[in-house]
C-alpha cells in the first residue's frame, strides 16, 4: 500500500510546509514527523539554505509532500534570497506548520508568519519545539508542544496535521464528476517527437484512471485513427477529449452533436482557474506588435523542434492575431515576481503543479491586471471552438 501511495504525483499530494526562524528546530521536527533524515540538522544557524521537499506517505493522512524551508530571519544578501524562497513556498502550501523555539517564545518573525498564514487563509498549526527543555502550557486548539529530541508530542502533531488537511481538502475529480457509469469516452493522444518514449504523459494517464474509477469506458487513439474509431461505435461517444495541439484537425472529425474538449481544459477546471482562463483567452483577439506574452510550463523537459510552448503556440498566436508580439518563457517552479510588463500569460495544463500554486499564479495575474489563460483554452479560442469545448461544463457554458 505504501509503495502505491508513493507513486502519487506530487501535484496530487497534500503540501505540508514547515516554517520558522533559524535554529527553532524546523528540520529536527520534519525528521521526527517523517521518521526519516530528510533535512540536515545542525546547531549552526542557516543550515537549511534552500527549501527541501520530500514526497512520502504520512499516516494517517496518506500521500504528502513535505517542505522544509530556510529560516525566515536569515540575514545578508544571500539570506534575503533564502527568505524570499521560504515565503514563496507559502503559495503552494496546503497546511503550514510554524515551528517556535519554546525556550525563546514567539518573536516578531513568528508573528509575521502567522499574519501571512491568516492573510492567505492558510490552515496552520503552531508547534513549540524543545518541550524537553521548556514546556509551554495553556495552548490554544491550533497549538502543540513537542520535543523533536525525545519524540514527545510528535504523534499528536501528525494527527493534528492530518485532521487539519482533511478539513480543508475537498476531493476533486478531473472528469469523473461529469460522466456516468458505462459512458464511452474517447481520448485522442497524438504520438509525435515531443511525446515521451514508451509512455504517456501524466494528464492522459490521470484522465484514464479517473474514467475507469467512474466505471465508464475509455477508448484511446491517435489523431489519424479517430475517424475509424468513431465509425466503429454503434452509438456516438459521450465525450471526446483531445490533446490541444490537434484541436484544428479533431474539430472537423468529431460531429457537432458529440461534446469535445481537451486535457488542458479539463486540468484548468481541476486546478480551479477555468473561468479566468476563458476570459483571458479573449486577449488573443486584440494583441499588437508591442505586446509581450509570457508562456509558462509547470515542468522542465528537453525542448523538441515541435515543442508546443516555445514553437507551436507563438506561431499560432502570430497567425491568429497578425501581431508580431514577443514571447518569454518560464518552466518548472519559476514564475516572475513582477508580471506587470506582460500583456498576456498563457500557462500549460499544470499537471505538475498543485491547485494552490495555480490559484496563486492566476490571482497574481488578476491583481496585476494581466489576462491569464492556458494552452487548451487559448488553442480552442483560436480555432473558434471555445464555446463548444466548454459544453461539458454546464455552469460555465450557460454564461457564454
Amino acid at each position: 500500500m505504501g509503495a502505491e501511495l508513493n507513486k502519487t504525483p506530487n501535484a496530487n499530494r497534500t503540501h505540508i510546509g514547515f516554517f520558522g526562524r533559524r535554529n527553532a528546530g524546523k528540520s529536527s521536527v520534519v525528521n521526527a514527523v517523517t521518521g526519516q533524515e530528510i533535512s540536515i540538522v545542525s546547531d549552526v544557524k542557516g543550515t537549511t539554505t534552500d527549501p527541501v521537499t520530500k514526497a512520502m506517505e504520512l499516516l494517517p493522512l496518506g500521500p504528502v509532500l513535505i517542505i522544509d524551508t530556510p529560516g525566515i530571519d536569515d540575514i545578508g544578501e544571500v539570506g534575503d534570497l533564502r527568505v524570499k524562497r521560504a515565503r514563496r513556498m507559502l503559495c503552494k502550501t496546503d497546511v503550514a506548520v510554524l515551528i517556535v523555539d519554546s525556550t525563546v517564545g514567539k518573536t516578531e518573525d513568528d508573528e509575521e508568519l502567522l499574519r501571512l498564514f491568516r492573510e492567505k487563509e492558510l490552515p496552520h498549526i503552531t508547534v513549540y519545539n524543545k518541550s524537553d527543555i521548556k514546556n509551554i502550557r495553556h495552548l490554544s486548539e491550533n497549538e502543540i508542544s513537542v520535543s523533536a529530541q525525545s519524540g514527545d508530542g510528535v504523534e499528536e502533531l501528525k494527527n493534528k496535521i492530518a485532521a487539519l488537511a482533511a478539513e480543508n481538502t475537498a476531493e476533486k475529480r478531473i472528469i469523473g464528476d461529469m460522466i456516468d457509469k458505462n459512458d464511452v469516452i474517447v481520448l485522442v493522444t497524438p504520438i509525435d517527437s515531443s511525446a515521451p518514449k514508451g509512455r504517456m504523459i501524466l494528464p492522459q494517464v490521470q484522465t484514464i484512471r479517473d474514467i475507469l474509477d467512474s466505471h465508464a469506458v475509455c477508448l484511446v487513439t491517435q489523431t489519424d485513427e479517430l475517424e475509424n474509431v468513431l465509425n466503429a461505435l454503434k452509438e456516438p461517444p459521450r465525450l471526446v477529449v483531445t490533446d490541444s495541439q490537434v484541436f484544428g484537425k479533431i474539430k472537423d472529425i468529431v460531429p457537432e452533436s458529440v461534446m469535445l474538449t481537451s486535457f488542458s481544459i479539463l486540468f484548468s477546471k481541476y486546478k480551479g482557474f477555468l473561468e479566468g482562463a476563458v476570459r483571458g483567452a479573449a486577449k488573443l483577439d486584440s494583441l499588437c506588435d508591442c505586446d509581450k506574452i509570457l508562456i509558462c510550463e509547470g515542468c522542465t523537459h528537453h525542448r523538441q523542434c515541435e515543442d508546443i510552448g516555445t514553437v507551436k503556440l507563438p506561431s499560432w498566436i502570430r497567425a491568429h492575431s497578425g501581431a508580431a508580439a514577443t514571447f518569454e518563457f518560464t518552466s518548472g517552479g519559476e514564475f516572475p515576481e513582477d508580471i506587470s510588463g506582460y500583456s498576456l500569460i498563457i500557462h500549460c495544463g499544470a499537471c505538475m503543479l498543485n491547485e494552490k500554486e495555480m490559484r496563486f499564479r492566476a490571482r497574481a495575474a488578476a491583481d496585476a491586471g494581466v489576462p491569464f489563460t492556458n494552452y487548451g483554452t487559448a488553442i480552442a479560442h483560436m480555432n473558434g471552438i471555445l464555446k463548444r469545448s466548454l459544453k461539458i461544463f454546464p455552469e460555465l457554458y450557460g454564461t457564454l
